[in-house]
């Protein structure tokens, strides 16, 4: 059938009379019915009452005006009369009517024009006929039941609160009762939903419906959300009570909408918060009855009658509700609805966070989380932290993650380290949450550890899978740690490992050769960048003894450029041993490093061994080392060194073998070649001092544990004569072997020692602006270890002025620490700076009796000598060594002033600086 196009008024007339016409066409339907082919012609009548209502309502209408609702009302009278038809041929069933989706798609548009206020039955009419139709043959394809469930439930919805219905009616003649017209509306809503399910008695078919509610149930509107969830709770029921699901089907998106209806338990609306309880029962019912375990159903039944009479402010049967869900989900469900649970910790609703972040922790400690879940959930957390507003709601997830580390730690590890590069530290606070509970701290480094020795031969690595070995990660993961508080006690406790596992990763990064960037580094640099794979390695070696308070090692590395060592392969065993040489010194974990050393020793990489052997080899100097192990047990270990193929692990074993550790004869040769060469380097005119003075520290160095006794006071006073020596060779020779010295004479001759240190620390001082930087380079490491032999306060912050300090108020603070913690603690039993404080002292007497300011080796730029004082030396006043020869530092007798009243103390001594301490000092002067 064909109507042209009519023309406005026309076209309204032309619908009446379709209108008067349909119920003819109905009525021919019945003897048709009754012919010899009933199926036949019923259908060509029905058919044709369609095409009728199709083409009329297709014809373009340009006269239609706004709230002209005629043509609709026709149309809608219409349908409705064909439906009445196709309810009574109850044969309709074997039809195919193919124009229902195009006649659903004419209702749908009249219902999307319906105004926001209820007048008529239009909204309940039009869905009870959309209802009908959906009965019929063939089966609504899902993009129509779509199309049907958005613009239906967005019509009702939407429409205002229900004290605001009546309100918002324009004026009328005769005024509806709006409270019957939204029930009916919303009955006929309940029962085109009823309809679906019928049509298709499935679980997917459920969670299709749910689907399409999601964004009422998300919404920030209460009477939205109380509509959406008192559906919800209609449809379940209806499907518990009368609909026997055909399936089994176990969609996963079923634990998403659970998640969403779980988030409305604490709405503020009482009617939303208990239809969203009983949506999860009434759930919880449909996947029992699905699995058909009669045990759980019976005891579902018992959990909420008893929790019907709890309290309502009791968290018990949120508790009981989750346990069930835990036991009734697929893990896939279960993974859907921790993720929506994840989404809703993002809400600016702090009711809804903490109910999501309290759900979550439940879930989490009740141990339902299987393996296969972890990385998905750590995704999805990972996503939502930087948008949660709330401190204690991510302080309560960081529990959760702390507990799903402890249940999955490996799982755990291996998901974190791939969320992102560790230098963007957006993943820090997962971490840090591991470090909550000290043994789960514990197994992460562990983790770490054996990540980082992951480490694929330089062939099987390609250029662009570099940045994606899982060693590099859990390297660049370890130097975040490092200065993580929470990590400092475990760092501490795996110590040994992270140190071997640091030099060891540092050898295989070279044989990869991906050193780029390692030397270009800039520590004073305020520009954030990443740093290379070899920087990073190189830069948590040096943060591994910073951080765990081995800061001695840390200074006597970084005062002799000992770190620039490792930035080279034809360098890097200098640098292993120079490393060792010092923590042997300072006794730093010697028993565990060395314990860590001799598994690598046993290991088939030969990277581990040179590590092993080259660390081991010096610590063969400790003090310590016979109480950790036997020389039979290192000779052993050496002894397995000797087999290596490599040649530098064969070299290194046999001369540990020769040690005196291990051959105590040799202390008695190496004690007379000292005598010897001593009285040399002691005569009127030595030969060759730099020769000397090189033997005499070799011999020092393998002397070791057995020291040098009583030979040291008498090398202390002859190298600190060379302290002015023309010469910047022998200068920077006798300053370094002067620290060798004073820490070398072992405990009986320590405190003459320190007497010997106390004495140099002027001299060094001004060697500290010696005209050649390798002279200052020495200068500071022997001035440090004087200070570390003294035992002054604020050695650290004394490093720190002495490696990374510059200009005068560098040198100035230098001078404050030095006098301040010498005037304190003083340099010995008996030491100048003690007897300084009652009266003018021999120190006082010593200082002044120094040579001129202008000595060998210090030049003092900018200024012209200065007048001179009453005895006669000239003082150089830009420089802090000046300050030595004014009274401040000698009070009168009967004077009060001494150096606590004016520093004020320690703290505030460390935080004066140039511009203050100066004028203050000149003040004084003056």
């Amino acid at each position: 059938m064909h109507v042209p196009g009519l023309p406005g008024a026309v076209h309204r007339r032309a619908l009446e009379v379709g209108e008067q016409h349909l119920p003819a066409l109905l009525r021919a339907h019945g003897p048709a019915r009754r012919g010899a082919h009933p199926a036949l012609g019923g259908q060509r009548h029905l058919q044709d009452g369609l095409l009728l209502l199709l083409q009329l309502l297709r014809e373009p209408c340009p006269a239609r005006q706004q709230g002209d609702n005629i043509l609709e009302t026709s149309f809608l009278s219409a349908a409705v009369m064909l439906v009445k038809a196709l309810k009574q041929e109850h044969s309709t069933r074997r039809y195919r009517f193919t124009q229902i989706p195009e006649l659903i798609q004419c209702l749908l548009a009249i219902l999307q024009k319906e105004p926001n206020f209820l007048a008529t039955l239009f909204r309940q009419k039009i869905i009870l006929v959309i209802m009908e139709l959906s009965k019929l043959q063939p089966s609504l394809k899902p993009v129509v039941k779509s199309r049907i469930l958005q613009t239906c439930l967005q019509s009702l919805y939407m429409l205002p609160p229900m004290e605001m219905l009546k309100s918002c009616l324009p004026p009328l003649d005769l005024a509806p009762d709006v409270m019957v017209l939204y029930q009916k509306s919303m009955q006929a809503l309940d029962l085109l939903l009823q309809t679906f399910i019928s049509e298709n008695k499935s679980m997917d078919e459920m969670c299709f419906l749910l689907q399409h509610t999601e964004p009422w149930l998300k919404s920030d509107k209460s009477h939205e959300c109380k509509r959406v969830v008192q559906t919800i709770f209609l449809l379940l029921k209806y499907v518990v009570d009368y609909v026997k699901l055909t399936d089994e089907a176990t969609p996963s998106m079923l634990g998403h909408q659970i998640g969403l209806l779980m988030l409305l338990w604490r709405d503020r609306d009482p009617v939303t918060q208990s239809h969203s309880r009983q949506c999860i029962y009434l759930l919880l019912q449909l996947l029992i009855q699905q699995k058909g375990s009669m045990g759980q159903f019976m005891h579902l039944n018992k959990m909420k009658n008893f929790e019907a009479k709890a309290l309502r402010r009791s968290e018990m049967k949120f508790y009981n509700l989750v346990k069930a869900l835990d036991r009734s989900l697929t893990p896939a469900q279960h993974t859907q609805l921790i993720l929506t649970l994840l989404g809703g910790l993002c809400s600016h609703d702090h009711l809804q966070c903490d109910l999501a972040s309290q759900l979550l922790l439940m879930i989490f400690q009740n141990q339902s989380i299987k393996v296969e879940q972890v990385a998905e959930i750590l995704q999805g957390l990972f996503q939502e932290l930087p948008s949660i507003v709330f401190k204690n709601i991510l302080q309560t997830m960081m529990k959760a993650v702390t507990v799903l580390g402890t249940q999955h730690t490996q799982e755990t590890v291996e998901v974190m380290l791939s969320l992102c590069h560790p230098s963007e530290r957006q993943v820090l606070p997962l971490w840090k949450a591991l470090a909550n509970n000290n043994q789960l701290a514990r197994k992460v480094l562990m983790l770490l550890y054996m990540k980082l020795k992951l480490r694929p031969p330089k062939e099987l690595v390609r250029l662009s899978q570099q940045a994606e070995l899982i060693s590099l990660l859990a390297l660049g993961t370890i130097y975040e740690l490092l200065y993580t508080r929470e990590y400092k006690a475990t760092v501490r406790w795996a110590f040994a490992g992270i140190l071997v596992g640091l030099l060891t990763q540092l050898h295989y990064l070279f044989e990869l050769d991906v050193v780029e960037g390692i030397s270009d580094y800039q520590e004073d640099s305020l520009e954030v960048k990443p740093l290379s794979p070899c920087r990073t390695c190189l830069e948590a070696l040096k943060g591994l003894f910073w951080t765990t308070n081995y800061w001695e090692v840390f200074a006597y590395l970084q005062l002799l450029r000992g770190w620039e060592l490792f930035e080279h392969l034809e360098t890097y065993t200098e640098g292993v041993t120079l490393l060792a040489r010092a923590m042997a010194h300072y006794d730093c974990e010697v028993k565990a490093v060395l314990g860590q050393a001799v598994i690598s020793l046993k290991s088939s990489e030969e990277r581990d061994n040179i590590v092993a052997i080259l660390v081991i080899t010096e610590f063969l100097n400790s003090q310590e080392l016979t109480q950790y192990m036997s020389r039979r047990a290192m000779d052993n270990f050496l002894s397995l060194g000797l087999s290596s193929p490599n040649q530098l692990v064969r070299a290194m074993s046999l001369k540990g073998l020769t040690s005196i550790l291990m051959d105590p004869k040799k202390v008695v040769l190496l004690r007379n070649q000292l005598a010897g060469l001593l009285d040399s380097f002691m005569g009127p005119e030595p030969q060759d001092l730099m020769g000397l003075m090189g033997d005499l520290g070799d011999i020092l160095h393998s002397l070791g544990t057995q020291g040098i006794g009583a030979t040291s006071i008498k090398m202390a006073p002859a190298l600190l004569s060379l302290f002015e020596d023309e010469q910047a060779p022998v200068r920077g020779g006798a300053i370094s072997l002067f620290g060798d010295v004073v820490h070398s004479g072992g405990k009986k001759y320590r405190p003459a020692l320190k007497r010997q240190a106390f004495q140099a620390l002027v001299p060094l001082l001004f060697h500290l602006v010696d005209s050649c930087p390798a002279v200052v380079m020495k200068t500071k490491l022997t001035f440090l270890r004087c200070a570390i032999l003294l035992k002054w306060e604020f050695r650290k912050e004394l490093f720190g002025k002495l490696a990374w300090g510059h200009g005068l108020g560098a040198e100035n603070d230098i001078f404050i620490y030095m006098v301040w913690t010498a005037g304190r603690l003083g340099g010995g039993p008996r030491s100048p700076w003690s007897e300084a404080r009652s009266s003018r002292p021999a120190g006082g007497e010593q200082l002044r009796q120094l040579p001129p300011v202008s000595h060998a080796g210090v030049d003092l730029p900018g200024q012209p000598p200065q007048k001179p004082e009453a005895d006669g030396h000239e003082v150089h006043r830009g420089h802090p060594a000046g300050l030595l020869y004014r009274p401040l530092l000698f009070p009168e007798e009967g004077r009060p002033e001494n150096l606590q009243e004016i520093l004020g103390g320690p703290e505030e001594g460390l935080r004066l600086r140039e511009p203050q301490i100066l004028p203050e000092l000149s003040g004084r002067h003056h």
